[in-house]
């Protein structure tokens, strides 16, 4: 049986070339799917995004996912199928990712009371 938590850990290592974060972190990762076979495999169905519609790297970024969740125990068959419904944007990234690429961390960005400065 192929395990969800796994295969996270595995896209953790999948990197997207062009920013030095894994795609896990990025946000780019929209679901995984575990499909049940007739045998103790499982298929596994990845439905990724792309930082930009232009990326040229989406099919390798496919490939890399494909070939690292195949090594895992309990997988017969991995598909991964990009979109752009939703259309990706920066808020979709972890904390994580956001502090490696020099963003706030959305904790960070919740806005404190603001303070009555003026004199009475």
């Amino acid at each position: 049986m192929a395990d969800k938590e796994k295969i996270i850990e595995v896209l953790k290592l999948c990197v997207d070339p062009e920013i030095p974060v894994d795609l896990w972190n990025l946000g780019l990762i929209y679901s995984i799917d575990i499909i049940g076979t007739d045998t103790d495999l499982n298929d596994v169905q990845i439905t990724m995004s792309l930082t930009t519609p232009g990326c040229s790297m989406g099919q390798h970024m496919a490939e890399d996912i494909k070939t690292k969740v195949s090594t895992l125990e309990g997988i017969n068959k991995v598909d991964v199928d990009v979109t752009f419904d939703p259309p990706w944007n920066p808020e979709m990234m972890s904390d994580e990712a956001r502090s490696k690429l020099g963003f706030e961390t959305v904790a960070a960005t919740v806005k404190e009371p603001k303070v009555n400065v003026e004199w009475e």
